[in-house]
Order: C-alpha cells, then structure tokens, then sequence
C-alpha cells in the first residue's frame, strides 16, 4: 500500500462543476506530493459549524470556501489572517493541527490579471456587481493595488448590503455608492465593470445563458475593462458581449488560478506549478493555452 494522502476540498453548495479539483490534483501529481483535493458539498448554512468540526476531528488539511459560504464560515474558525479579517470573508482554510486559520487569498487572485491596467484604472470610477465574499474581495483589491475615483456596487437589496459594509467598515474607507442592479445606465461612465455574482454560470443556479447587463441595452463600450469572475463557461454572455464591443475582457479563469496558486502555497508550502496547471485547465476546456 502507498502513503495514504492528505485530504483538502472545496466547500460551497452544487459546485460540483468547479474545476479546483483539476487544478490541486494536477499541481499534486507534477509535484508528487501526497495531497488529494476534493469537493465538498454543504446543503445549507446550519451544517457549516459541524462541517468543520468534522474537519478538525478528521484531520482535513484545508479547505478553498466558495459560494455562499465565505462569510458564513468566519464565525467557526479560530483565527483569521489580516486579509480575511479586513473584509471578514474567507476563501482559503488552513487546518494546523485543529486549528482552523481563515485566509482571502481571492483578494491577490483578483487583482492579478489587473495589474498591466493598473494606471488607467487608479482614480477611476469601477463598478462591482454583487455583495457577497467575492464582492468585498474586489473591493479590497481595488482599495489595495488601484484606488478607484468611486466604486458603484450594483446590488439586488441597497439596505441590506448598507448594513453589511457598515459592519465591515467599508462604507467608511473607500467612496462607495449603492445602486439597485437592475438601474444599469451609470456603467457606462466606469473604467472597470466586474461581475462578482454566480450570474451566468453553467450548471450554476441562476443558468449559464444569464448576464448580468442586458445584451440589448449596449452599455458596454471600447473604454471598459469588463472582468468576469465566472469561469465556466470560459466565455460567458458577459464577455462575449464585451468582446463584441471591443472592450478588453478578463475571464475568471484568470483569478480562479491566481487564488488557486495561492491556497497551494498556504497548504503545502510549495508553488504551483502554474503554467502546467494553466495548461491542463484549458485543454479541459477545450481550449488552446
């Protein structure tokens, strides 16, 4: 018998269409290391604190959390790194010997495939669509690596996302504005669009047909940088309807790996291999890298 491997996963709900297994597992195999990445899927939010303690007693190594846990895990751990703590959301766990370490590794993730923009995006109006764990990652990116003019949080509750930035602090920190996210029309004065919600995801809940901008109304032009953190399909109506306009387009793959890479690191002590993983990402997908 070989050495039995150590487990880590991805806690979310139905996202059994995620690729992070691929991902962990290849950059595992290329570096021969006993890890094996797996899904794991929570039905409801009551079931997160026994989730995790079944974790510690398991000896789980980690975990990535992705939709719509992130903040609704930060209660359960036992220490959160200064990123998590900031925007009191977690997409990385680390399990030290029982103890549960929160990390946000989306918020490096994110701003990764930005950073050649980085000067035509600083003091420049963005706009952000989303409230959840994703959102507020964007929004620190965009606080940390590019001060922004304003951020416009386009939201589907403008009061309930009010009092979640007011326990966070962020309503203090950065120029934000709320606005409900079907009032679409003031996108068109912003350099960034982003699309932090599940919208348009296939296999997801809200359909891999959706958008979140109307194809029909044309609110996207040539000036925008339109950065989708969905990443399957490869090319959401989103981006198509970007491309279409001439905008530059940045798919989620890009930060799907840029976190990826990161949580690698944080649980193995190893880099990821990521141009092999990147690779193998895309020939999954059936496209040329």
């Amino acid at each position: 018998m070989t050495k039995a491997s150590k487990i880590l996963g991805l806690i979310g709900r139905a996202v059994d269409y995620s690729y992070s297994p691929l991902i962990h597992n290849t950059a595992c195999r290329i570096l021969g290391i006993p890890y094996y990445y797996t899904v794991f899927n929570v039905a409801c939010p009551d079931l997160i604190p026994a989730a995790l303690a079944g974790a510690k007693a398991l000896g789980i190594g980690g975990f990535n959390v992705t939709i719509p846990y992130k903040k609704t895990v930060v209660p359960f751990l036992d220490e959160l790194s200064e990123d998590a703590a900031t925007i009191r959301a977690v997409n990385t766990i680390v399990n030290e010997n029982g103890h549960l370490i929160g990390h946000n590794t989306d918020i490096a993730g994110f701003a990764a495939p930005l950073q050649p923009f980085g000067d035509t995006i600083t003091d420049k109006k963005i706009c952000i669509f989303g409230s959840g764990g994703a959102a507020l990652a964007a929004i620190e990116a965009f606080r940390l690596f590019f001060p922004p003019a304003e951020i416009l949080l386009f939201v589907r509750d403008p009061e309930k996302t009010r009092c979640m930035l007011m326990e966070t602090g962020y309503n203090n920190i950065v120029p934000l504005t709320l606005i409900r996210a079907d009032d679409t029309e003031r996108l068109r004065e912003c350099r960034v669009i982003v699309n932090a919600t599940p919208i348009g995801t296939l296999g997801g809940d809200n359909g891999g047909g959706n958008s979140i901008i109307p194809p029909d109304r044309e609110l996207i032009h040539k000036s925008h940088i339109v950065y989708d953190m969905v990443y399957n399909p490869l090319e959401t109506p989103l981006l198509k309807a970007a491309r279409h306009a001439g905008a530059v387009t940045i798919s989620g793959i890009e930060m799907l790996i840029g976190q990826a890479a990161r949580s690698f690191t944080l649980w193995t002590g190893m880099l990821m291999p990521v141009d092999a993983v990147k690779s193998a990402l895309m020939q999954e997908l059936g496209e040329k890298c």
